[in-house]
């Protein structure tokens, strides 16, 4: 168990709260930005062309937009235009996180990127946007060495400002998710304000360029978000993660303790401060947190899922299908979890129950790389009789 504290956690806010609270003001810590450490960032970074609408999108507003009933609510017209527009189909791509201009070029991007494109046109169209944090299962994913903790946002359109004086906004709100209804059912949300969702966005931003190596980038990214909001915690485990990569311990340390300091529980600060302890060679300081950790999280992200890939590698299908099952229990719409439990059961020769998991597998992957593997992976099940023999093949 303790092997897997070995990868080091980030928190997206990609998949999956209103716009009107704004915290009293908390200024980042002095010494917590050390830039002579990095190199200026090449990429472009700017708060306000998250939201910045694009001529595309200006024509959109003027022609889609203009072809609903007149007479109809702005929010359902925009809604509408989304969904029935003949040169807009919008597609969940988890991979990149795009401004609203960059999403609606690529007409796709993860929920975040869908967020910020459909809260541009809105403010466009002078429409009140609230954002909430939406309170869903954690949802764990890995790329290489990394660890991610993705949350889910969506938005609630008010009616113009002007026209609703008085009102209970929320309550007179539409709110527009880019989730399966199902999935977000009853699931309690917390308002959050623009600069957070700027924050997030930012931090999204950071965690993939740290991911393709590029520290420089990375720190630039999280440097802003944390301007952007200083209570943003997520961004401070961030920057503590690119500390570490980056070979300093001590400002990472600095970092990850700030978050603790402020949420004691916070289980990815504390698995990556046991990381950097380890680096410092304060093996007994390390222990004694890992002890905490572990009563905080006995089976951390990944754990059986590593079990099942040991057992796939020694031939035992069966206990491969029993770990990969428990990690299909508890993260249900993780699509890997699925395509590893396909091939454990074609393993042990039930060809039906692979073909199902690779159409689960299908049904929930978030990229278009994974999507296309998926599909050729079941157009290949869907060709072959059944498997009796208990061969593998991978």
């Amino acid at each position: 168990m303790r092997a897997r504290r070995s990868i080091p956690l980030l928190v997206l806010a990609s998949l999956l709260g209103a716009c009107a609270l704004t915290p009293p003001a908390t200024p980042v810590p002095t010494d917590m930005f050390q830039d002579a450490l990095f190199a200026p960032a090449t990429q472009h970074i700017s708060a306000t062309e998250v939201f910045e609408l694009s001529p595309a999108m200006h024509e959109f507003i003027r022609k889609d937009l203009a072809r609903q009933n007149f007479h109809k609510d702005p929010r359902q017209a925009l809604v509408d235009a989304l969904n029935s527009s003949k040169s807009l189909r919008l597609e969940y791509d988890s991979g990149t996180t795009r401004t609203a201009s960059e999403a609606f070029a690529a007409r796709s991007g993860n929920c975040m990127s869908l967020v910020l494109m459909t809260a541009a046109f809105a403010k466009e169209m002078g429409l009140n946007v609230h954002y909430r944090n939406v309170y869903v299962e954690p949802t764990w994913s890995r790329s290489d060495e990394f660890l991610f903790l993705s949350g889910h946002v969506n938005l609630t359109l008010g009616e113009d400002p002007k026209a609703v004086q008085g009102k209970n906004l929320m309550a007179d709100g539409m709110t527009i998710d880019f989730l399966p209804s199902e999935l977000i059912r009853n699931q309690r949300a917390m308002e959050i304000g623009e600069s957070t969702i700027v924050a997030m966005y930012m931090n999204n931003r950071a965690a993939e360029n740290l991911n393709d190596g590029r520290l420089d980038e990375a720190y630039a990214w999280v440097r802003e978000a944390l301007r952007q909001d200083p209570k943003y915690l997520s961004g401070y485990n961030t920057l503590g993660v690119i500390y570490r990569r980056h070979g300093n311990t001590q400002a990472a340390e600095r970092a990850l303790r700030y978050v603790m300091d402020n949420e004691p529980a916070n289980t990815q600060a504390m698995s990556n401060l046991i990381l950097v302890l380890k680096d410092q060679h304060r093996g007994q300081e390390a222990v004694q947190l890992q002890a905490k950790l572990d009563n905080l999280q006995p089976y951390p992200p990944f754990r059986y899922f590593d079990l099942g890939i040991a057992a796939m590698k020694a031939g035992d299908y069966a206990n491969a299908r029993d770990y990969f099952s428990k990690e299909v229990d508890r993260s249900a719409y993780y699509h890997e979890f699925h395509f590893w439990l396909a091939l454990a059961n074609y393993g042990l020769g039930d060809v039906k129950q692979a073909r199902k998991q690779i159409a689960l597998a299908l049904e929930n992957s978030t990229t278009t790389r994974d999507r296309d593997l998926y599909t050729a992976k079941l157009e290949w099940l869907n060709a072959q009789k059944r498997n009796t023999s208990g061969t593998f093949i991978h």
